[in-house]
């Protein structure tokens, strides 16, 4: 124990080559007095004995609680790590998966939250709300969102988020014939692809409102049942073609951008059956109807963030006028930001007093 304080309470592995350091120095000083018997066991002993014997008393040492366990979990140590440069231009199917808060400014208490699914080779891209994290509705959510995708899924790359690295949702992706793999831990340029969506897509349409409750997770339902189709088919993307280092220098060169939808009609590894119901999809969609369907949406949950939880009740879905919405579209720039979610009126918290002017006395 003396041996374990002096040290300032070093792991079992860096206190045992320290041992034949640390006990001559208190013997020499006067510190320390111990037998041959008790002096030979101590510079034998090893780093699991030392751990053993250690054990009740880092337990008492930390005020009666155990350590909890940390990131090698079980269930982190069997999934497998794949890093930005492990995807080696990967067949359609392929997804990273991250979840996006809406907790406002407060991340206390229970909130919504959107997981964002995005094709590593196409770009295509479904985001899901779920109404709080819990392991039965993240299953939910991939189900859903696998029905939603034009190609089959093949893999699942998750973070760390332990409402992902947990028993049940790895053994289902796993029943389900999905490839399970997870980023490094405190690395998110692992999961370049998805992070750049986060702020592209979900950040830019719905905004950094709080959003609790059933209503509201089904109003974010409502938006992204039409920005799926409006991000996918009307909205061109950059993809990585190469990049190069020269020095400190790091030069990149791109794809022409194009929609998603491009890139998987042009890919040999989807399906004719697939490519077919996706171009009949394209044929068939409206852009206008669909960005005046997240205008709309939007306004939802713009007042939902004006009212901060007061007041709450069941409103309608916005009845939009498309024929003056199509005629807004040339003059809705002279009116600044037209996203309700990012658009804040001015709300005073309180009434201040008016303060006495020094020169009140004189103005007569």
């Amino acid at each position: 124990m003396a041996l374990w304080e002096a040290s300032d309470r070093l792991c079992s592995k860096r206190l045992k080559p320290l041992i034949p350091i640390l006990l001559p120095a208190l013997e020499r000083h006067g510190r320390l007095e111990l037998n041959s018997a008790l002096r030979d066991k101590l510079l034998m002993v090893s780093a699991a004995t030392m751990d053993r014997l250690l054990s009740e008393v880092r337990v008492v040492a930390r005020g009666g609680q155990r350590r909890r366990a940390g990131m090698s979990s079980a269930v982190r140590r069997s999934v497998p790590v794949r890093t930005f440069g492990d995807w080696n231009d990967p067949l359609p199917g392929y997804v990273e998966v991250d979840f996006v808060a809406h907790s406002g400014t407060s991340s206390s208490g229970s909130f919504a939250q959107t997981m964002v699914l995005t094709d590593i080779a196409t770009g295509w891209t479904e985001c899901v709300p779920v109404r709080t994290r819990e392991s039965g509705l993240v299953i939910a959510a991939i189900k859903q969102a696998r029905s939603q995708f034009p190609f089959p899924l093949l893999g699942v790359d998750f973070d760390n988020d332990s409402a992902f690295m947990n028993e049940l949702v790895v053994c289902w992706c796993r029943s389900q014939g999905l490839e399970v793999t997870r980023s490094r831990a405190y690395r998110k340029n692992d999961q370049a692809w998805v992070e750049q969506k986060n702020g592209a897509i979900v950040r830019r349409l719905v905004g950094y409102g709080r959003f609790v409750g059933a209503e509201a997770t089904t109003a974010l339902a409502r938006l992204y049942e039409v920005v799926r189709l409006h991000g996918n088919l009307f909205q061109p993307s950059f993809k990585l073609r190469e990049k190069t280092r020269i020095g400190a220098r790091v030069i990149k060169r791109y794809h022409p951008p194009v929609p998603p939808v491009a890139r998987v009609l042009a890919h040999s590894g989807v399906a004719e059956a697939d490519k077919d119901r996706l171009q009949a999809m394209l044929e068939s969609a409206d852009p206008v109807i669909l960005f005046a369907g997240i205008r709309a949406a939007q306004e939802e949950l713009g007042r939902r963030v004006d009212r901060r939880g007061l007041n709450a009740r069941s409103e309608e879905p916005v009845a939009v006028d498309l024929q003056r919405f199509t005629l807004s579209l040339k003059t809705a720039w002279q009116v600044g930001e037209k996203r309700p979610t990012h658009r804040r009126p001015y709300r005073r918290t309180k009434p201040y007093p008016k303060r006495q002017s020094m020169l009140e006395p004189f103005e007569p």
